[in-house]
């Protein structure tokens, strides 16, 4: 099945993930405006959510405002700081349990993140609830067995000027 204007689709994006590869591999911050409309792909959008990190200096504030003016629903959680100095912070429990709860209502789940931890869930959602998954993200830091996983997968790095500010 491939992309069809009735599909209603829903889209989860691990800004972490995203956010630090465009840096590294880049230099360059992403342009979740235009990933959520190659996302959507001209289908019904539903429902869009960011998750992402706050850190004690707040600087992200305008950024996640920013996000909401684009379409998305904001969920944060703070950066987890341990004893030793090392911080944690990543969504995977959160973006798995939201797309299976979605994902009886969706046609598409578009995952926006390179991250293998997820190619559970993405075989999950699909064998289950026969909903159809995506993945959006930079080919060169993604995990082949998740781009193995989904029905669809789309290389930012095909189009850089489009996707990275």
């Amino acid at each position: 099945m491939s992309k069809n204007k009735e599909q209603r689709v829903g889209v989860l994006v691990d800004v972490q993930n995203m956010y630090y590869t465009a840096k590294v591999l880049y230099k360059k911050k992403v342009n979740f405006k235009n990933i959520l409309t190659e996302a959507i792909s001209g289908r019904k959008f539903i429902r869009a959510i960011a998750y992402g990190v706050k850190t004690e200096e707040g600087l992200e504030e305008k950024f996640f405002e920013a996000l909401e003016k684009h379409g998305f629903e904001v969920k944060t959680k703070d950066l987890q700081i341990f004893a030793g100095g090392a911080k944690k912070a990543d969504w995977d429990v959160g973006i798995t349990v939201d797309s299976i709860k979605m994902s009886k209502n969706l046609d598409v789940i578009v995952l926006v993140s390179g991250d293998g931890d997820y190619v559970p869930m993405i075989e999950y959602v699909k064998n289950t609830t026969g909903c159809r998954v995506e993945a959006i993200a930079f080919k060169k830091s993604t995990s082949s067995k998740l781009i193995d996983a989904v029905d669809e997968f789309t290389d930012l790095s095909e189009n850089k000027r489009k996707f990275l500010m």
